[in-house]
């Protein structure tokens, strides 16, 4: 069986030059991380190889630029299932 891994990011487009890695952990904190944004309403990415690369970033700071990409494509995910829900709620 896989340990779990979770991440938590965090991007303000005017302030930040990049994504934020603002938690990360394996096992049982990678549980509590996504029990969390789950009471949040937060909608989950899965990728576990991603998932492995954020929890080696150091909490708090910009994600690698070798990550840019894969990120990006998490964001673009996440606005596009933002909007589902904002159309499914008209």
């Amino acid at each position: 069986m896989l340990t779990p891994k979770a991440a938590a990011l965090k991007y303000n487009s005017l302030n930040d030059n990049a994504p934020k890695v603002i938690a990360s952990g394996k096992g049982d904190l990678a549980l509590k991380i996504i029990e969390k944004a789950k009471a949040f309403d937060i909608p989950l990415f899965q990728n576990e190889i991603l998932a492995e690369a954020l929890t080696k970033q150091e909490i708090d700071t910009e994600i690698d630029p070798q990550l840019f990409k894969a990120v990006a494509e998490v964001f673009v995910w996440l606005m596009k299932a933002e909007e589902s829900i904002e159309l499914s709620s008209n």
